[in-house]
This record gives structure tokens, C-alpha cells and sequence, in this order.
């Protein structure tokens, strides 16, 4: 018992580590991210956090995982609660505004953040956002495909046109949310996949507000 508390209390610092890991690197970006910064963050020793990462590369592979892991947690999760189809992929794209409109973190969209960062930077952080960012649009795809098999959208539909898409206006809020009025973002984001969503949808009652 005594061993697996030791391991519990690890696990739980690590945890916090890599939420202030994430939460920085959206802030000082995933290059600026380093074992001394956080650990003045923390407001404890380097050598600490060295038990859990052996260097700064290290840290930083971590922190995107951990920054996948809530991105799962907080929009993936809450949109899987909808019903499969059109409703499931306005959950998705509302649940991603939403964590945004939360200010989660401060400094704004980690995966919008880092891959403008690193998208001309070859090396292991550039391949593991891109195999991140990979899944995602997977995810998506697999998401818009089931809401045709469903007919809730044509079957003739060009599905990762329709994803591409998605994913666009999420990040333009991203963008647009940080430098412009937020609320006019997230209010043009919701309103460009209704309206795009509408047309294609045989049943109007599938996406009337409310029904997300």
C-alpha cells in the first residue's frame, strides 16, 4: 500500500506538471517550454521534475500528449454523448468552442499554437504534432461518414472536404478569438457549420438550436 501510494502521488505531480507544462507552452510556446521554466512555475526543484523527464525534448513530447489527453476529455468526450450523425458533429465543433470560450488556457489553442510553430521545423515535436493532428482529422472524417451512413447527410457527400472544413472554422476561431472580438469568433463559427450543415440535411429538426 505504501508502494502504490508513492506511485499515486506520482502520478498526481506529474499530472499537475504537465497541466502547467501545457498551459505555458500555449503561452511562452512548446520551443519556450523548458525543466527550469516549469519548475519555477511549480515553485519547485529542476532536479524534481528530472525524475520524470531526462530533458527538455522529453518534456515537450509530453506535454503534447498530455495536451491530447484534454483535448479527448474536453471535447471529444462531451461529443460522444450526442447522438450519432449531424447532431454528433455539431457537438464536436460546439464542444471545441466551447473549450476555447472557457480559457482553459490562457495563452489559447495548444494545437493551433504549436503546429503554426513547428509546422516548418523538421524533427521528433513537428512528427508527433503531425501525427496528432493526423488523428484528429481521422476522427473527424469518421464522425462526418457515420452521419451519412445514417442519411443524415448524402451519401454522395465528399466527406473529408466537409471534415476540412470543420476543422477550418474551428481554427479560425481559434485564430480570431485571440486577436479579435471572441465572442463575434465563436458566434461565426457556430453559424458557418449550421449553415453549411443544413443544406445537406434531410431532417431540419436534426439541427434546430438546442439540438446539439
Amino acid at each position: 500500500m505504501t508502494v502504490d501510494g508513492r506511485l499515486a502521488r506520482g502520478e498526481r505531480t506529474r499530472n499537475a506538471a504537465l497541466d502547467a507544462a501545457v498551459v505555458l507552452a500555449t503561452q511562452a510556446g512548446l520551443d519556450g517550454l523548458s525543466l527550469a521554466q516549469l519548475a519555477d512555475a511549480l515553485g519547485v526543484s529542476k532536479s524534481g521534475l528530472f525524475a520524470h523527464w531526462r530533458s527538455k525534448e522529453a518534456l515537450q513530447l509530453a506535454a503534447i500528449d498530455h495536451a491530447v489527453t484534454l483535448w479527448k476529455q474536453r471535447i471529444l468526450a462531451p461529443a460522444l454523448r450526442a447522438p450519432r450523425g449531424v447532431r454528433r458533429v455539431r457537438a464536436l465543433h460546439d464542444a471545441r468552442l466551447d473549450f476555447y470560450a472557457s480559457q482553459a488556457l490562457p495563452g489559447g489553442c495548444f494545437f493551433a499554437n504549436t503546429q503554426f510553430e513547428f509546422n516548418a521545423r523538421p524533427g521528433p515535436l513537428r512528427d508527433r504534432l503531425a501525427e496528432t493532428y493526423r488523428q484528429w482529422a481521422v476522427f473527424l472524417e469518421d464522425l462526418v461518414q457515420q452521419a451519412v451512413d445514417a442519411g443524415e447527410l448524402p451519401a454522395d457527400l465528399d466527406v473529408p472536404q466537409l471534415a476540412y472544413e470543420i476543422d477550418a472554422l474551428g481554427m479560425a476561431a481559434a485564430m480570431h478569438s485571440r486577436l479579435l472580438d471572441p465572442d463575434a469568433a465563436y458566434r461565426h463559427a457556430r453559424a458557418g457549420l449550421l449553415n453549411r450543415l443544413r443544406p445537406l440535411c434531410p431532417d431540419p429538426t436534426l439541427l434546430t438550436e438546442g439540438t446539439s
